[in-house]
C-alpha cells in the first residue's frame, strides 16, 4: 500500500514517469542494444538516459515523451561512444563454444549474431540511422529530428550503411542472405 506522501500516489509527474518507464523499458533496451551491441551496456545506457531525463520530466509533454527519451538515448550513446576507448573483455574462462554454434548466444540465432556483428562494424551515426530507420521503423523525418541532422543526411547515411552491410564479409558467407531476420524495408533507404 502506498503512503499518502508518496509522490507517485497522487498521479503527478513521478507517477507518469514510472508508467512511461514500465511501458517502454523493453523497447528502449532493445534500441539501446542495437546501438551498443551489448545487453549490459544497453541496460546501462537506458538507465543513464532515464536518470538524465527524470529531472526535466515535469516539462515533457506526454505526446512528445517518446521522441524526447529516444533522442536523449541516442545523444547519451553518442557521448558514451566518444568517451569509449579500446575495451578488452577479460573472462576467467573461455565462453562455451557449443552455445554459440547452436544459436544459444544473446541474439538467439546464428544469422542474427552475424547481423549484429556486421551492425557493430558500422560507424556510430550509420548504426544509429539503421537502428532508428529500419528496426524502430521511424520515418526519415523523425530519424533526422532525433539525430539532429537533415533528412538528406539520414538518407545518405542509410545508403552508405546498407552498402557496407551488403558488402560485409560475414554477411556474404551466409548461404541465404534473404533469410536474415531483417525488418521488411531494410533494402530501401528512401
Amino acid at each position: 500500500m502506498q503512503q499518502p506522501d508518496d509522490p507517485t500516489a497522487a498521479g503527478g509527474p513521478d507517477a507518469e514517469f514510472t508508467r512511461f518507464v514500465a511501458a517502454r523499458w523493453r523497447a528502449l533496451t532493445r534500441t539501446a542494444y542495437l546501438l551498443t551491441g551489448d545487453f549490459h551496456e544497453a541496460e546501462d545506457l537506458v538507465q543513464t538516459t532515464l536518470a538524465r531525463v527524470y529531472p526535466a520530466w515535469r516539462r515533457v509533454r506526454p505526446e512528445t515523451a517518446e521522441h524526447y527519451v529516444r533522442r536523449a538515448l541516442v545523444n547519451t550513446n553518442r557521448s558514451r561512444y566518444r568517451r569509449r576507448r579500446v575495451i578488452h573483455l577479460l573472462l576467467p574462462t573461455l565462453p562455451d563454444a557449443s552455445a554459440v554454434e547452436h544459436g544459444g548466444g544473446v541474439g538467439g540465432g546464428g544469422d542474427r549474431d552475424v547481423l549484429m556483428r556486421a551492425l557493430a562494424d558500422l560507424p556510430e551515426r550509420q548504426r544509429a540511422v539503421v537502428v532508428l530507420r529500419y528496426w524502430e521503423d521511424l520515418p526519415a523525418e523523425e530519424v533526422a529530428a532525433t539525430l539532429g541532422c537533415s533528412v538528406g543526411t539520414v538518407k545518405s547515411q542509410a545508403s552508405r550503411a546498407l552498402a557496407k552491410l551488403r558488402g560485409h564479409p560475414a554477411l556474404a558467407d551466409l548461404s541465404h542472405p534473404a533469410d536474415l531476420p531483417l525488418p521488411s524495408g531494410l533494402g530501401d533507404p528512401r
